[in-house]
């Protein structure tokens, strides 16, 4: 808020700086109050939120390739899981052990074999099998601490691997933290369209920029001709696209090669080009300046 002073007409009104957990001036960027400040040690250049509106569709899995993807463009990639009982982002990468302390305070997050970094749960845990028993609120208010304590450093992009759904956790990272925009991921079933209306309508209401949607499993290519075999029904993405206005930004096959990838903690290795009109969309999505 503007100091005083200024709300009585006594000094200039303050010149904002965009920062509106330090800034003094009484302007429209205010709107932005309501967000968690950052780590102090840290810099982030856009914030992406990788949603679904049901579980099982391969949200991580698209999380994990688009990472991949920006890291090789050159991009300083990090992924917060926000999937608190469900983590999956470290087993995809191969991560295992316990982050340490950052020397200023606060945590390091654990960095893969490229330099992507990563704060999940299960890199805080010291045996990852044991389950998450944890009530909302303290679910949501480790989200928190995930943006706030963890000392990111100076990342280009941040990926948060969203749980499915619109609860307490999505609500939480909406609500707490600066994203400049969502991907929607789905699969090619009948109940695809009421799902994604509830994504899309969520977004609406929280003023989230949607970046489009991804159809995971949306077909598979037989080994032998090359077909293209659709084993859970025609794809409808274009049409639930189109009466949203959002854009498809990939039809994504069930990949076997990439399923044992993840399993192995080897997603890096991937050497296809899957994810590359999901990295291109989310380069070309306007930030904020946080």
């Amino acid at each position: 808020m503007a100091n005083e002073k200024e709300m009585q007409g006594n000094e200039a009104p303050a010149e904002c700086t965009h920062n509106c957990s330090t800034c003094s001036a009484n302007c429209g960027s205010k709107k932005q109050s309501m967000f968690e400040a950052i780590n102090p040690l840290s810099m982030v250049g856009k914030v992406i939120g990788i949603v679904s509106g049901k579980g099982g569709v391969g949200k991580s899995m698209v999380t994990s390739l688009s990472a991949v993807e920006l890291r090789r463009r050159g991009y300083k990639v990090g992924i917060l899981d926000a999937d608190i009982t469900g983590p999956s982002i470290p087993k995809a990468f191969g991560l295992s052990g316990i982050c340490e302390a950052a020397p200023l305070g606060g945590i390091l997050p654990m960095e893969t074999k490229t330099g992507i970094e990563v704060m999940s749960v299960n890199v805080l845990l010291e045996d990852v099998t044991s389950p998450v028993v944890w009530r909302g609120p303290v679910i949501a208010g480790t989200v928190k601490q995930f943006w706030t304590d963890v000392v990111w450093g100076d990342l280009d992009c941040m990926l948060i691997d969203c749980p499915p759904g619109t609860g307490d956790v999505p609500l939480t990272v909406f609500q707490s933290i600066p994203l400049d925009g969502i991907v929607i991921v789905t699969s090619p079933q009948d109940l695809v369209s009421l799902i994604v209306e509830k994504a899309v309508n969520m977004a609406k209401l929280m003023n989230i920029p949607i970046v489009g949607i991804v159809e995971n499993m949306s077909y598979v290519k037989c080994p032998d001709c090359g077909k293209e075999i659709h084993i859970f029904g025609e794809s409808k993405i274009e049409e639930i696209a189109a009466k949203f206005n959002i854009p498809v930004l990939a039809k994504l096959p069930i990949d076997p090669a990439l399923a044992a990838m993840c399993d192995a903690g080897t997603i890096e290795l991937c050497e296809n080009d899957t994810a590359a009109s999901i990295a291109e969309a989310i380069e070309n999505q306007p930030s904020r300046v946080i």
